[in-house]
Formats: structure tokens, C-alpha cells, sequence
């Protein structure tokens, strides 16, 4: 079947809410996908960051696979070991202080359980998050994304938002009231073009949360699992928030994510606060495991620093030697981001690097994020940032 084709055959079913890219992709095999005319491309986007162990790993193929001829469904009235595996997992792999973890099926999902339980642990309504920030598109998470263009067609079904500038400790200490139930951070912005916030800023908003009784919530789907050189983003300074949502490289590429919380936010819900038919499916709890003894035994948190640490010294060099073309480079691990200086340039770039045969993301209007799978070989990453430095260039 040609694209055309399958273009013609979409145009008649599918909500047209989407701009595809002219690719259709047919199979996926570790930092490399394959479309429907055969032509390979190097993925540095890692489908949003989800397949952080690249595509098709042996090992969570073999564990979706054996789980799926086990036990692919049941309800949440059952205890089953793939879920308590993971739950034992995360609660080794997250500090101390979180103690409790719910399954769901997405990073909103995961927004919308956090959010709840800062209500219930506080009786408060009110949410702090930052301009910029990315939580997800349901209704619940859109009350404290940080981008209006995906909030404001809906603000009429929302209470009024309370968003600070990212990295901006004075205006989230004004912010922080008594009525707050809690404050919602990405402890790096991905979405809104991979912002870096100043060391001690992430203590402060736990400072300024606890001295009015809210909680802190970090928001971890895109940062957490390795991507940002360690397990979990908030290693980086040690700040432990009292709701944790993890998501996107969970699962690998099956669809997982993830709310955890101290036990003191634990013993504030009951029965029925929360649910869903698939929270803690255990074919998507298997997948986790899988991805999770992956990251660790590959020691791919680590190489995403050590990694990562080369390429952002190298975009720096570039940004530096091409002044008109880039502002700079930023990020944490192999989730960077190269600040381009002409937006009209920047929205043409991922159609450019499509047809070097490269899969590349542009966000917040000119920085061009690079999110990889965390085991992508260093000739395929560098040899594939080189062809578009070439681009960026030209």
C-alpha cells in the first residue's frame, strides 16, 4: 500500500485533529523506523520519549508477548504480580518518602490522579503551575497547562488558572497562598522547550509549598525513567515532591503511566477515590518491569548523562560558532534542546530532516528538541545531529 493510499483511506474515518507528517511507518527496530516504501530514518524523538529503551527491545517484546498469553486483563478487585512487581520496583527506584503508587494508562491520566489527591490530602481548589508547562489535554490537566493554546478553547469548563513564569522564585513565592492545594512542575520543561531551571529552585517551591500546607507535585512523564541522565529527574538535587507522575518511557511503548505519593497523601484517600477498568492492566505492568530491568541492567540512566553531557557540549560549540543561526543549547541527559534563532527556519526544519531520513521534533516555536531512545548508538545520534547541523546551516 503506497501513502497515498493510506492517506485516502484516513481522510474518510479519522477526527482530523492531527497534522501528519508525510510518513507512514510500518515497523520500528531500536533507533529505527521503517516506512510503507521501505526507506529507514533515525528516530530522535523517540516516539515523544516513550521508547526510551528503543523500539521493539527484545526483552519487552518477550515479556509483552509471554504476559499476553498468561493474564492480559482482569480488574483492580484482583491482586496480580506483574502490578505488585512494579509497584515494588518504583518504590526502589524513587526516594524513600514515596511510599504508594495507582496505574493508569496515560501521563494525563497521571495528572488528573495527582491533582485529585492534592484536593484530597488539602480540601483546597487552587493550582499553582508555570507559563509553558505541558500537563496533557483532559480536562482535569488542562486547568494547569501552561499554554493557552491548548487551554483556551475549553477555559469556559475550567475554574480560573494560577500560572508563574518557570525558573521565576519570586513570583512563585507570591503565588503560594493558603488557598493552594498544591504546586505542579516539570523539573525540566519538555513540551515548552526544554527549560532548565536554576539549582535551588525546585527546593524553594517545596519551601514555599509546605510553609502554606500545600503539596508539591512533579510532574516526571517526560523527565523521569533515565531521560535526564538519572532515574528520575529530581535526583539532580535531591528535592522529594509529595506526588510523583511518571508516564511516556515507563512502559517502552506500551501505554502505562504512573501517580505515586508520600504516606502521608496515602492515608488522606479511601476506596473508590480513584479507579479505571485498565489501571494496573497486567500486560501494561509487565511491559513496565520489562522496560525497568532494561534501563538498570544497561546502565542507561548513566549513559544518558555521559551521553547526553557529549552532545549538549556539541550543540553549545555549534551555537557558538554559528551565532545567526542558533542562541544556544540546553537540557539535562538526552533531553536537549538547541535554541534556533529564525522560527520560520525552525518550523521548516523536521520536514528538512524527514527527508534526510531523519525524525525530528521542534517545540515552543524554535528549539529543537532532541529525546532519543536512551541506547541509541553514538554513530547513528551523532552522525544523524550532524546531518541536520549541516541543515541548519545551509
Amino acid at each position: 500500500m503506497t501513502l497515498e493510499e493510506i492517506q485516502q483511506r484516513e481522510a474518510r474515518t479519522f477526527l482530523p485533529v492531527v497534522n501528519r507528517m508525510p510518513v507512514a511507518l510500518v515497523r520500528g527496530e531500536g533507533s529505527r523506523v521503517v516506512d510503507v516504501a521501505g526507506r529507514s530514518y533515525v528516530d530522535l524523538t523517540a516516539g515523544w520519549g516513550v521508547t526510551a529503551i528503543g523500539h521493539c527491545h527484545p526483552r519487552l517484546v518477550e515479556a509483552i508477548s509471554q504476559q499476553a498469553g498468561t493474564l492480559m486483563q482482569t480488574t483492580n478487585l484482583f491482586y496480580t504480580l506483574p502490578q505488585l512487581d512494579l509497584s515494588e520496583t518504583l518504590s526502589e527506584l524513587t526516594p524513600a518518602e514515596i511510599t504508594r503508587s495507582f496505574y493508569v494508562s496515560s501521563g494525563a491520566e497521571a495528572v488528573e490522579g495527582a491533582l485529585k489527591m492534592a484536593h484530597r490530602a488539602t480540601g483546597r481548589r487552587k493550582y499553582v503551575s508555570t507559563t509553558n508547562s505541558f500537563h496533557g489535554r483532559t480536562l482535569g490537566a488542562l486547568q494547569v497547562i501552561g499554554q493557552a493554546k491548548h487551554r483556551d478553547a475549553y477555559r469556559e469548563l475550567m475554574p480560573e488558572q494560577v500560572t508563574v513564569p518557570f525558573d521565576d522564585i519570586a513570583a512563585a513565592e507570591a503565588a503560594i497562598d493558603r488557598d493552594t492545594a498544591a504546586v505542579i512542575i516539570e523539573p525540566v520543561q519538555g513540551e515548552g522547550g526544554v527549560n532548565v531551571p536554576s539549582r535551588g529552585y525546585l527546593a524553594k517551591l517545596r519551601e514555599f509549598a509546605h510553609a502554606v500546607g500545600a503539596l508539591l507535585i512533579f510532574d516526571e512523564i517526560q523527565t523521569g525513567i533515565g531521560r535526564t541522565g538519572r532515574m528520575m529527574a529530581l535526583e539532580h538535587e535531591g528535592v522529594v515532591p509529595d506526588i510523583l507522575t511518571l508516564g511516556k518511557g515507563l512502559g517502552g511503548g506500551f501505554p502505562i503511566a504512573a501517580f505515586l505519593c508520600t504516606e502521608e497523601v496515602a492515608a488522606t484517600v479511601a476506596p473508590g477515590d480513584h479507579g479505571g477498568t485498565y489501571a494496573g492492566n497486567p500486560l501494561a505492568c509487565a511491559a513496565a518491569n520489562a522496560t525497568l530491568a532494561v534501563v538498570r541492567e544497561e546502565k542507561l540512566s548513566e549513559r544518558a548523562a555521559e551521553v547526553g553531557g557529549r552532545l549538549l557540549a556539541k550543540l553549545r560549540a555549534f551555537a557558538d560558532e554559528n551565532p545567526e543561526r542558533a542562541l544556544g543549547a540546553r537540557g539535562q541527559g538526552l533531553l536537549i534542546g538547541l535554541v534556533l534563532a529564525d522560527a520560520e527556519r525552525a518550523a521548516a526544519l523536521p520536514t528538512r530532516a524527514l527527508e534526510a531520513g531523519i525524525l525530528l521534533n521542534v517545540t515552543a516555536g524554535n528549539v529543537m528538541r532532541l529525546f532519543p531512545p536512551l541506547n541509541i548508538p553514538e554513530d547513528e545520534l551523532f552522525g544523524a545531529v550532524d546531518e541536520i547541523l549541516g541543515l541548519i546551516r545551509t
